[in-house]
């Protein structure tokens, strides 16, 4: 999962990307409005976590610009406004939850966990296919109870695609979940990342298959049970 984080005070936003990474769960920065209109537009983000008070404008105008756009990505407002008319003009411009400084990371992992799951993007902190289970906050992946060796990348592509089971998840949006905007991205990465989580997964005897649909993306599905005679 990628985020996109829109927070102009630098160490908040640096300490917020680790503590975040260390829970699995990568971001982006945005230090503006400008910039995170432009990061929105060109990348495809699990969700934002949104501060309203920014150098270029409120926070709440991107809110409801995405709104007006129809856009349903979740949106955490986080800020130092904590009056009651405050949260509730925040959550009345389309924000999904609404997080006053200081908080907890542990909290913010909650709320946003809560906001993806009523999104239908996250099915709760285990997603199962098959004999395949997967835990969204450690990243640890097993089949029938047996842990599976899988690198930081594998795991994050292993939750996408399971988050997505039986839909197609674009190659654009694969790569902006795992590699952002600021990490280049070779031609082949995903597709040899791919192979390498579908050899480990089959060799693991697991009943899912991650299929390639040429020329679109990948798509995760079940095996079908073969009934004993």
């Amino acid at each position: 999962m990628r985020l996109l984080i829109v927070e102009d005070d630098h160490a908040l936003a640096a300490a917020l990307v680790d503590a975040l990474k260390r829970r699995g769960i990568h971001s982006d920065v945005a230090m503006a409005l400008e910039d995170a209109r432009h990061m929105l537009g060109v990348a495809q983000y699990a969700a934002v976590l949104l501060d309203l008070g920014l150098p270029d404008g409120d926070g709440l105008a991107l809110i409801r610009s995405l709104r007006a756009e129809q856009s349903a990505i979740p949106i955490l407002a986080i800020t130092a406004r904590s009056a009651l008319d405050a949260r509730i003009v925040g959550l009345n411009s389309g924000a999904d939850d609404y997080l006053t400084k200081p908080f907890e990371v542990d909290e913010l992992v909650a709320r946003l966990h809560a906001v993806l799951r009523r999104q239908g993007n996250l099915s709760g902190s285990q997603l199962t296919a098959g004999n395949v289970r997967f835990d969204t906050m450690s990243g640890d992946l097993a089949v029938d109870g047996v842990p599976v060796i899988l690198s930081a990348r594998e795991r994050q592509l292993a939750g996408l695609l399971l988050r997505r089971l039986g839909q197609v998840v674009s190659k654009p949006l694969a790569e902006d979940q795992l590699y952002g905007l600021n990490e280049p991205v070779g031609s082949n990465a995903l597709e040899v990342l791919a192979h390498r989580l579908r050899r480990k997964l089959e060799a693991a005897g697991a009943s899912v298959r991650i299929e390639t649909i040429r020329g679109v993306g990948y798509l995760m599905r079940e095996l079908p049970t073969i009934a004993s005679a």
